[in-house]
Formats: structure tokens, C-alpha cells, sequence
């Protein structure tokens, strides 16, 4: 088994589409987040804004089935193959990495984030 780095006692988390290898998201776990990701075979992550482990889709139902976790060369950052059901990004858009560095948006959205968020601060879903 692989001795794990974590920083701070989190772990950055790249999420990929295992099928188009498009990256979907970047989150963080700690190691109890990792472990339910293990168990439940659906992404778990650690929010730093809310001090708190949540489970990708647990409001929005836009689940990530992790088929697979990837280890980088210093073991200080995870890769996790998923299928993604629904959106990945809590804006409504399909992948968090929707615009370019000039502001264009280069997808549309999913799912309109107001009527699953219900007017909760969208900046950490």
C-alpha cells in the first residue's frame, strides 16, 4: 500500500470522466473522506469553507461512481476515474472548468443551481 501525503491533513483530488478523460473537478479529502470514497465506491470529499466531509450529490443528486483511484509519482495527489451522473460543477455546468481565462463560457448548463440550491450560498456547493 501507498503512504499517502496529505498537507494540512487534506489530500488535492482531481476528478476525471473515465470514459471522455475530461477533467471534471479539483476537490480535497482527508483521509476519512478517502476511506468512505473506498467503502461507497461515490466520491467523498472534505470542504474546507464548511469544515466538513459531504458526498458529491448529496443535495443536487448529480453523483460521481469513483471506478477507480490513481495515485500520483509523490503520493501527494489522487486521481479519481468516475462516471459522473448530472452536473459536476455546482453552477450547473457539466464540468467545474466551463470558461476560459477571458471569461468565455465554453459549455452550457446542466442544471439551473437556484431551484436544487435553493438560494444557498453557491460558492461552496
Amino acid at each position: 500500500m501507498i503512504e499517502l501525503v496529505f498537507t494540512n491533513e487534506l489530500i488535492p483530488v482531481v476528478v476525471q470522466d473515465r470514459t471522455s478523460k475530461e477533467v471534471l473537478m479539483v476537490a480535497y479529502a482527508n483521509r476519512e473522506a478517502l476511506e468512505l470514497t473506498k467503502t461507497t465506491g461515490l466520491a467523498h470529499y472534505f470542504s474546507r469553507s464548511r469544515k466538513k466531509i459531504w458526498r458529491k450529490g448529496e443535495e443536487s443528486g448529480h453523483i460521481q461512481q469513483v471506478l477507480r483511484i490513481l495515485v500520483d509519482c509523490d503520493a501527494d495527489c489522487l486521481l479519481y476515474e468516475v462516471e459522473q451522473r448530472g452536473a459536476a460543477c455546482h453552477t450547473g455546468h457539466h464540468s467545474c472548468f466551463y470558461r476560459t481565462l477571458q471569461g468565455e463560457e465554453i459549455s452550457g448548463k446542466v442544471f439551473d443551481p437556484a431551484r436544487v440550491y435553493h438560494n444557498k450560498d453557491q460558492k461552496h456547493q
